[in-house]
């Protein structure tokens, strides 16, 4: 007797899948505007960053067009297509680092060396190396943050923090989506990295976490931008 192994399938996968069996069906035309981001998610009973991951899916398999500031267009059918689980989608990487890395910097702020903070100090110096050096700004932001993370003086912490950018270099999907959004002229904010910095160096904690949280959301946002339509 052959048995399969019993799969659970990403959500973001199950929402392309569903949408490109719209599309091998004939129920969404080539070159049609698929719905706003808003509209597909209260739809499909989803949360948008679930949607924007399956689009980057249908992307990767040429399926739609992603047009900033436009929309998201059908390329051709794909019959009896099956998505390929491309890896943990970089809107749940976001959020998750939202949750873990607040609090990491909350507590580096009790913890954090003045070495560390010299090191920090550089890390922002390397980002700003972007016009000359191809992704050294991503290269360097990683760094920064492992930094805080390590700071945080919890093993457990900082091991959950660089698995989560592990995970990040390690999924196409995120890979694919994140050299998209460089393409756009999107790196990380020198000014977002210097504010924490300076809430570190002050020792509150609260502070410190204030300004890792809006550092990911505005990170989070300027991502979204990818997907806005006019």
């Amino acid at each position: 007797m052959k048995l399969e192994t019993i799969k659970t399938k990403r959500l973001y996968v199950q929402v392309a899948e569903q949408i490109s069996r719209l599309v091998s069906d004939g129920n969404i035309a080539i070159g049609e505007k698929l719905p706003a981001e808003r509209d597909l998610a209260e739809k499909l009973g989803v949360s948008r960053p679930t949607v924007r991951e399956a689009m980057i899916a249908l992307e990767i398999q040429g399926v739609v067009e992603i047009r900033t500031g436009s929309g998201i267009y059908i390329l051709e059918p794909k019959p009896q297509l099956s998505v390929n689980d491309a890896g943990v989608g970089p809107f749940e990487i976001l959020d998750t680092r939202l949750i873990i890395e607040t609090e990491a910097c909350a507590l580096a702020a009790s913890h954090i060396s003045a070495k560390q903070i010299k090191q920090l100090k550089h890390l922002v110096t390397e980002m700003q190396l972007e016009e000359t050096q191809a992704d050294a700004s991503e290269r360097a932001d990683m760094k920064f943050h492992l930094v805080i993370a390590e700071a945080s003086q919890n093993s457990a912490i900082s091991t959950i923090v660089k698995w989560l950018w592990d995970l990040r270099n390690q999924s196409h999907l995120s890979q694919v989506f994140m050299a998209k959004v460089r393409e756009e002229g999107i790196h990380p904010s020198i000014n977002e990295h210097i504010q924490i910095i300076s809430a570190l160096e002050s020792g509150d904690g609260q502070r410190a976490k204030e300004a890792m949280a809006a550092h990911i959301i505005k990170a989070s946002q300027a991502a979204a931008q990818y997907f806005n339509a006019n």
